[in-house]
């Protein structure tokens, strides 16, 4: 994976010129950090109903037929330019799934009102209790995940949002900065207050310790 700027800079000026080497190169080396949002922002009803890799090939047909347009006037970093594209191909996923669903859809799960599907705390919750957890304690799992859903629905909305984005998507400050339409200091505030919440209520859960 390349993550150089010149390097990739190279990779984009190739694609411009129709080597689609180059475009795949650009595109698989992201594709593990677009999964990761797919799946977490895939709403529940639709998990085990709609193949992550389908939504990742139609983000990558429409990134392909876009990009010249986006080279001529980029306004974003191209990771986030892609993550965008994804994000607009899940809607597209949700609206023909969940049709008139996707109000109360919206006022169940919703983490925020951004420009994408909002992370569920279904997923959050499940990808919390994967790392913190061991295999040991599946039996006790389930318990653990309606307390956590819980907890973490009981956070503020942009919290939520900025603990997704940083902890869950790996996305740097100034990335996640740009995807809250906040200056990076007022985001880097917010998640490092909104990490110290989340690490109260997991140790209320008993989920880590007090160190």
């Amino acid at each position: 994976m390349c993550h150089e700027p010149d390097e990739i800079d190279e990779l984009l000026k190739r694609a411009a010129t129709g080597d689609g080497q180059a475009l795949n190169r650009l595109f698989g080396q992201y594709r593990s950090r677009l999964k990761k949002m797919v799946r977490l922002r895939l709403n529940r009803r639709l998990q085990g109903r709609v193949d992550d890799s389908d939504i990742l090939q139609d983000a990558y047909l429409e990134a392909a037929r876009r990009l010249p347009d986006y080279l001529q006037a980029p306004r974003a970093p191209f990771f986030l330019w892609l993550r965008r594209i994804t994000g607009d191909k899940l809607l597209e996923v949700h609206r023909t799934h969940l049709g008139t669903q996707m109000r109360d859809v919206g006022r169940e799960v919703s983490l925020h009102r951004g420009p994408l599907p909002a992370a569920n705390s279904v997923s959050l919750a499940a990808q919390l209790l994967g790392r913190l957890t061991s295999p040991s304690q599946a039996a006790v799992k389930a318990e653990m995940r309606i307390q956590l859903q819980e907890a973490l629905n009981s956070l503020e909305p942009q919290d939520r949002e900025v603990l997704s984005l940083r902890h869950f998507e790996q996305l740097t400050n100034i990335e996640a900065a740009q995807e809250l339409g906040l200056e990076p200091s007022a985001a880097s505030k917010r998640y490092i207050r909104a990490l110290a919440r989340l690490q109260k209520i997991l140790r209320k859960l008993q989920l880590v310790d007090e160190g």
